[in-house]
């Protein structure tokens, strides 16, 4: 994780969790990645989201298109990781609460 905290990093991160307005995120996401990353990005945390409520690797492959490469790479970081995907459904769950 040391590699990862750089004051460019750190700078994102800020500026991510000031921004409110919708829009004003997806056109700073628009210009930082390719539509490809985010939608793969997007894709990850779905199929957490679907890890999460117990859903077997083949009906999350139907559903998102993942590969079964990923589903076991998400499956390893929510499991074993940092604790960033618990933090991202934690949210969506309150969202949706």
């Amino acid at each position: 994780m040391s590699d990862l905290r750089t004051d460019e990093v750190n700078d994102l991160l800020h500026v991510l969790a000031e921004m409110q307005d919708e829009d004003a995120i997806y056109a700073l996401m628009e210009d930082l990645f390719t539509i490809r990353e985010i939608r793969e990005t997007s894709q990850r945390l779905a199929v957490a989201r679907m890890l999460d409520e117990g859903k077997p690797y083949v009906a999350i492959e139907q559903a998102t298109g993942a590969s079964a490469t990923t589903i076991a790479r998400v499956s390893k970081a929510l499991n074993y990781g940092a604790g960033g995907y618990r933090s991202a459904l934690d949210i969506l769950g309150a969202q949706e609460g």
